[in-house]
């Protein structure tokens, strides 16, 4: 280690918070598995919390200019992850999304290809100079987001592929996009969206329709919806200890996707309202470190961070209360999945590397 560099310089502040959410989600998958076939599901998100901390110390001891030097082999190995779960991966529910590893586990590359799509970005914008984009670098960035994405849509995983959209856009915005350029973007993403729509798989169109109006299929695309917004209700203002959504199995894959809405139930509107402010104080948190970055690249890396965050939580929690399409877009830190855990650690250990370098000439 750097002799400039000190862990008093690290945010042990907002490790606290990310911890505290973890832990509650522990809880969650604990009481939410129990007398199920995932019985013991939060054991193994012990260790992969405990992973995911050790990811974080180790990633930032390694400084963030040196990844970002290299980010161009890492997005060449990104891809070519990609293309590998494309052809060889594990097939599940109709989608290749993992590879098998020895062991009998599995790794899913687009989650970590978020993390590479994140300094790809950063190192792209913070190699421009001018105030603003021109067409071509607009373009330009556009693809380094689009590539993978198109590669991801593929497995199918529409979900996934969603969360690359607001690095790009992130990256656009401080990078200096033009409003004509946004307008430019977002009519023709309006022009298109019927022919998308018509691309997607019949159970994708369902997804993103039935939110609208679940009741119209309550127990086919409209079930999942129903249950969630049902979970929510009975939880009142302090939570329902019996959590019969959840314990009854009324509630699909309450320790994954719809862990928010199970841990509303047992907890209520207090729980859950606490639950978003240690959110919110995490995303303030990550955003003054941004603020407090040593340089351009710096502060991309850790806004990109906050992109695919903030995304992520709004999505999900709009996803349990009806007001988003279900997506299977998991709620960060508190979500079953390792996948998922390790790289949200690995992203927070980028931005303790940014943090840690910010007294450093």
């Amino acid at each position: 280690m750097s002799r400039y560099i000190s862990f008093r310089d690290f945010d042990w502040l907002l490790f606290i918070f990310v911890m505290l959410i973890c832990g509650l989600g522990v809880l969650e998958i604990r009481s939410a598995t129990a007398h199920t076939k995932f019985a013991g599901a939060h054991i193994r998100q012990l260790y992969w919390i405990s992973g995911g901390i050790a990811g974080m110390f180790l990633m930032s001891f390694i400084n963030y200019q040196k990844l970002l030097d290299g980010v161009h082999w890492m997005y060449i190995a990104s891809i070519a992850s990609l293309l590998t779960v494309t052809i060889f991966g594990q097939k599940y529910l109709g989608a290749r999304r993992w590879i098998k590893m020895p062991g009998g586990g599995h790794f899913q590359p687009s989650e970590w290809v978020k993390l590479i799509l994140i300094l790809a970005v950063a190192k792209y914008f913070a190699d421009l100079h001018q105030r603003e984009l021109s067409w071509p670098d607009f373009i330009k960035a556009g693809a380094i987001v689009g590539v993978p994405m198109l590669l991801v849509l593929a497995q199918p995983d529409l979900g996934t592929a969603l969360t690359y959209i607001p690095i790009a856009v992130m990256g656009l915005f401080l990078g200096g996009v033009r409003w004509k350029q946004a307008l430019t973007v977002v009519v023709l993403a309006g022009l298109m969206m019927p022919l998308a729509f018509h691309v997607l798989k019949p159970y994708q169109r369902d997804r993103l329709t039935s939110f609208m109006q679940p009741e119209a299929d309550s127990q086919g695309s409209g079930y999942q919806v129903i249950q969630s917004l049902i979970a929510v209700g009975s939880g009142g203002l302090w939570g329902s200890s019996a959590g019969s959504q959840t314990h009854l199995a009324f509630l699909p894959v309450p320790q994954t996707d719809f862990i928010f809405a199970a841990f509303a139930e047992e907890h209520g509107f207090v729980g859950a309202l606490t639950v978003m402010l240690l959110y919110f104080i995490v995303l303030m948190r990550l955003t003054q470190n941004a603020q407090t970055a040593p340089d351009r690249a710096g502060t991309f890396v850790v806004m990109g961070v906050v992109a695919v965050l903030s995304f992520h939580i709004l999505v999900n929690v709009g996803m349990v209360v009806g007001f988003m399409p279900v997506t299977g877009i998991p709620l960060p830190l508190m979500s079953y999945g390792g996948s998922s855990v390790l790289f949200m650690f690995l992203a927070l250990g980028i931005v303790m590397n940014v943090r840690m370098r910010r007294f450093v000439n």
